[in-house]
């Protein structure tokens, strides 16, 4: 990540000159730049740079305009789909709920949280977050 257009040129050469000094290549058709801002086509060394709106970083999903909105319903719904997986292993007798308790905090909301530490949240998701987590406790009570 880089501030402006020209440290990004550079910083792109600096890894493809290091890179090449210990054996290993960049390969340009599988490098992508992100801007917030408008940017013109990149070339290095003659290559052209594949320049794109969003990508994928640590299993979420990064826009240029940084908006979390799409990831964030995401990852509610997978945890939605687990929490509805383990229906079952609530409504069983067998566990206590201290260990359905567990369960949930080990196995459904690391779902849900996972790469949060990027996301740019809005007052109307942090509610959603705050609305699956009740909706967890109330499925796993049984309510």
């Amino acid at each position: 990540m880089e501030e402006s257009e020209k440290e990004l040129k550079s910083l792109l050469k600096k890894v493809k000159e290091e890179s090449g000094k210990v054996g290993l290549k960049l390969n340009i058709q599988k490098t992508k730049i992100m801007a917030s801002g408008p940017i013109t086509s990149w070339e290095i060394d003659g290559e052209t740079v594949e320049t794109v709106s969003n990508f994928i970083l640590g299993g979420s999903k990064i826009t240029a305009d940084g908006d979390f909105s799409h990831e964030i319903k995401r990852r509610l719904l997978l945890g939605r789909k687990f929490m509805t997986n383990l229906e079952s292993m609530f409504k069983s007798r067998d566990i206590t709920l201290p260990t359905k308790v567990r369960l949930v905090k080990a196995m459904v909301f690391p779902v849900v949280m996972y790469g949060c530490e990027s996301w740019t949240v809005k007052k109307a998701e942090c509610r959603r977050i705050d609305a699956f987590e009740l909706w967890c406790w109330r499925r796993l009570l049984g309510k």
